[in-house]
C-alpha cells in the first residue's frame, strides 16, 4: 500500500510539472489556452494508451499502473483548470472561442482515449 502510495505521488508530482511547463509554454501565444488544451488532449492519449495496455496485459494492478494511470495522468489532465478557463472565455464575451474550446476538448478528449486504447492493444 505505501509503495503505491508514493508511486502515486511520484507520478503525480511529475504530471503536475509536466502540465505546468507545457501550459506556460502554449498559453502565451493565444487568447485559447492552447496549453490546457493540449494537455488535456495528450494526458486522454497517454491515459487510453496505458489502459489499454493494462488491460491487453492484464496489468491493470501493477506499479506501473499506479505511476502513470493514476498518479502522472492524475497530476497532468487539468478538468478543474479547463473549466476555470471556460467560465473566463463566457466572462470575457468570447463566446467562439468558448464554444471550440469546450467542445474541441471534449470531443478530441475521448477521441484521444479511445485511440489510445486502440493503439495499445493493437501492439
Amino acid at each position: 500500500m505505501i509503495k503505491n502510495l508514493l508511486l502515486i505521488f511520484l507520478g503525480g508530482g511529475l504530471g503536475s510539472c509536466a502540465r505546468y511547463l507545457i501550459s506556460k509554454y502554449f498559453n502565451q501565444f493565444h487568447a485559447v489556452p492552447l496549453g490546457t488544451f493540449t494537455v488535456n488532449i495528450l494526458g486522454s492519449l497517454i491515459l487510453g494508451f496505458f489502459i489499454g495496455w493494462a488491460l491487453k496485459n492484464n496489468t491493470l494492478s501493477h506499479p506501473v499502473s499506479y505511476l502513470i494511470i493514476i498518479g502522472f495522468c492524475g497530476g497532468f489532465t487539468t478538468f478543474s483548470t479547463f473549466s476555470l478557463e471556460n467560465l473566463n472565455l463566457i466572462k470575457s464575451g468570447d463566446y467562439a472561442y468558448f464554444v471550440l474550446y469546450l467542445t474541441g476538448s471534449i470531443f478530441l478528449g475521448i477521441l484521444s482515449i479511445v485511440f489510445g486504447i486502440f493503439l495499445a492493444r493493437s501492439l
